[in-house]
């Protein structure tokens, strides 16, 4: 017997209200199974003490060796200078190096912005404070803990090679290394943009506060990144056309600012 259209339509809707109610079984399923999930795969691999380090403010990075690699910002074994630490997948910690192991902590102070891992598998950071000069370095370090300051900021009269670096380097697709000071730069203490080479050759590419009232920025405190199209991407965190909000600005290959973004 053919169905009339008025049982096909009833049909059709039965199937709908079927379809639907399956879909929402699902999702409800798929939350529950998400949330299940999430609250079992949760481990605390470690808890600093402070001895081997505290206050890890960056983030982690997995070496080639496929341990995970960090810094600790502050504690440590010569007094609460900061560490470099590796820590494996199973939460075993071992400090590679402690800073302030040299004489006025001329090897560095408060690694704040984390390490990476460059293409030659040496490791490189800076720290915000110490050095020669008081106002921060730049290092290398190798995977057993051997470190080289690269570089001791505020080596230039009036710091305008920059001063205190706060955030961590990247490497671009040049090999050479970027980043950003806080402080220091040829505009007086209002940071800067710089490249350094694996060898520690630094070269400032931009001293912020160039133009009236800092509208281009001041203070640049975050990480750079490199986009696909070649240019590096940033913030800082004061400054600005709105205030003392800060900016996000676009650095061009050409090492040209432009902060209209």
């Amino acid at each position: 017997m053919n169905d009339t259209p008025q049982q096909r339509k009833w049909i059709a809707r039965t199937r709908l209200a079927a379809t639907n109610a399956m879909l929402a079984i699902m999702l409800l399923l798929s939350v529950v199974t998400t949330k299940s999930a999430q609250a079992q795969t949760f481990t605390t691999l470690h808890s600093f003490d402070g001895t081997e380090g505290s206050f890890p403010l960056a983030g982690l990075i997995q070496g080639t060796d496929g341990n995970f690699y960090g810094t600790a910002g502050f504690g440590g074994a010569n007094g609460g200078y900061g560490t470099v630490f590796k820590v494996t997948p199973a939460g075993t910690l071992t400090d590679l190096y402690n800073f302030c192991s040299q004489s006025d902590c001329t090897d560095g102070d408060s690694p704040t912005g984390g390490i990476i891992q460059g293409t030659n598998g040496m490791f490189y950071g800076i720290t915000n404070v110490g050095g020669t000069n008081g106002d921060g370095t730049l290092f290398k370090m190798t995977s057993s803990g051997k470190l080289t300051t690269l570089y001791n900021f505020c080596s230039k009269n009036g710091c305008t090679d920059g001063s205190r670096p706060f955030a961590g380097l990247i490497q671009a697709t040049n090999g050479n290394l970027y980043g950003t000071t806080s402080l220091g730069g040829t505009n007086g203490n209002y940071g800067t943009v710089f490249k350094i080479t694996p060898g520690g050759k630094l070269t400032t590419l931009y001293s912020f506060c160039a133009q009236s009232g800092c509208t281009d920025g001041a203070n640049p405190e975050g990480k750079l990144v490199q986009s696909t199209d070649g240019n590096f991407y940033g913030t800082t965190f004061a400054g600005g056309a709105n205030g003392d909000y800060g900016t996000l600005f676009e650095m061009h290959t050409d090492w040209q600012a432009d902060h209209s973004l």
